[in-house]
């Protein structure tokens, strides 16, 4: 019975993994109290042989059952309501101390045993132990590769071990290709979609803390930016602004040499806050058209429509981005609009409406080749191309809404693309021939 007990305690704690924070700390204090009780209950037996128990002796054994009713009650919570992903492989950090505090449970409850089990009995229980946390899997694979995408948001792109990381998260994920099975390029769809989610999370915060620190210069440039064509104005303002900001960081510098104790906010990077959430914008907005390629590749580049289409805070902000971050949303806003056309499950009418909706207007008013091209002939022939088609498609009021937003933004704008004006005739003539 003893030796049963403890190898179903050994199974059991392997498992209980998904939960963090004060839940996990009650359940494993929960544990390791059940674990002694049961451990003080076997002992006992052992000990009395057949003789009647006292009444202590079933108080301690109400204690047991109680003690493990309410470990049956945790696991319920934690499994209905999870608190963050698994311990030992936690993408984003965290503790281990769960895993230690268990480890002793383990190894105390082993230990007690030890008098009571025969020497094959223990053998077994260190089998199951070993064969738990021993064997490979396919989702230990996933929340490998997505550990290491999560790091490659935290290493500074000028680090060695950036290249490291990122060349790492390709030879996880060249490996689950060259097997051709479905759950592993499974891993690397899911993983990608995950890490794509969260690097534009982070590109928008970013890029809303530069456009803050924008704001903050003054309502002149806010009011020329309003007005029309007030986009051709606003940059030299901005760069007199900038001009302005540097001799003001050089100021702060001699300062701070002057004052060797005064340190900046932004640590290693010594820049102003401007220029630092600038260049994280850049380096986000780099892994995030790295990630929408390596989408495309693994065929899961459905995923990232959605999201695109759903990322009207990033879109907005996009408008007004540094050329250099503008530029790289572009191409992968492009990437993505290549791919509109194909059939996806899970690209719907409305995903295809809000992404032509909310990154047409990009298109207009970046500024395409300011320092370098951005697309090609070729590539601005095969989306304009795309873009038709899918406008095509959807129905009468949908094409209403996305051409006449566009008429808006071509007509302003000094870019002459992309030009649709065969979907505006083409919805033209579909509205004559309601009324023949």
């Amino acid at each position: 019975m003893t030796m049963a007990t403890d190898l179903a305690i050994a199974q059991y704690g392997y498992k209980t993994n998904k939960a963090s924070g004060l839940l996990n700390d009650i359940f494993m204090y929960t544990v390791n109290m059940a674990a002694k009780t049961l451990v003080s209950v076997a002992q006992t037996s052992k000990t009395e042989g057949t003789e009647k128990w006292k009444t202590t002796d079933h108080l301690r054994f109400m204690i047991m059952l109680m003690t493990w009713l309410t470990v049956w009650v945790l696991r319920v919570l934690m499994d209905h309501f999870p608190l963050s992903s698994s311990l030992p492989f936690n993408p984003l950090g965290g503790s281990l101390s769960a895993l230690g505090s268990f480890d002793s449970i383990l190894s105390s409850v082993s230990s007690s045993s030890a008098l009571a089990l025969p020497s094959s009995a223990s053998s077994s229980l260190d089998l199951v132990l070993y064969e738990e946390v021993d064997a490979p899997s396919i989702k230990a694979l996933g929340r490998s590769l997505t550990h290491i995408l999560a790091l490659l948001n935290e290493i500074p792109a000028a680090s060695s071990k950036y290249l490291f990381a990122m060349t790492m998260a390709e030879r996880i994920m060249e490996g689950n290709a060259r097997h051709d099975h479905i759950e592993l390029l499974q891993v690397n769809r899911a993983a990608l979609s995950s890490a794509f989610a969260r690097t534009s999370s982070l590109l928008y915060r970013f890029m809303h803390n530069t456009q803050s620190q924008d704001d903050s210069n003054g309502w002149p440039v806010r009011t020329i930016k309003a007005l029309p064509f007030g986009s051709y104005v606003a940059p030299y303002i901005k760069g007199l602004s900038s001009c302005f900001n540097m001799v003001m960081s050089w100021v702060e510098a001699a300062e701070a040499f002057r004052l060797p104790k005064k340190r900046n906010n932004e640590g290693a990077f010594g820049g102003s806050a401007e220029e630092y959430a600038e260049v994280m914008g850049e380096k986000f907005a780099q892994e995030l058209l790295w990630i929408t390629n390596k989408l495309r590749v693994y065929g899961a580049v459905e995923q990232a429509l959605v999201q695109w289409s759903c990322s009207p805070g990033l879109a907005s902000l996009a408008l007004t981005a540094s050329p250099r971050v503008q530029g790289l949303i572009v191409r992968i806003s492009a990437i993505l609009f290549g791919d509109l056309n194909q059939e996806y499950d899970e690209v719907t009418r409305e995903v295809k409406f809000k992404i032509l909706v909310l990154w047409l207007p990009l298109f207009c008013h970046a500024r395409n080749g300011l320092s370098y091209p951005i697309l090609t002939s070729y590539e601005k022939f095969q989306i304009e191309r795309t873009m038709n088609e899918v406008i095509s498609s959807l129905p009468a009021m949908d094409q209403e809404v996305i051409l006449t937003n566009w008429v808006q933004d071509f007509a302003i704008t000094a870019s002459d693309w992309p030009n649709l004006q065969p979907s505006y005739d083409r919805w033209c003539q579909s509205a004559r021939q309601l009324v023949a």
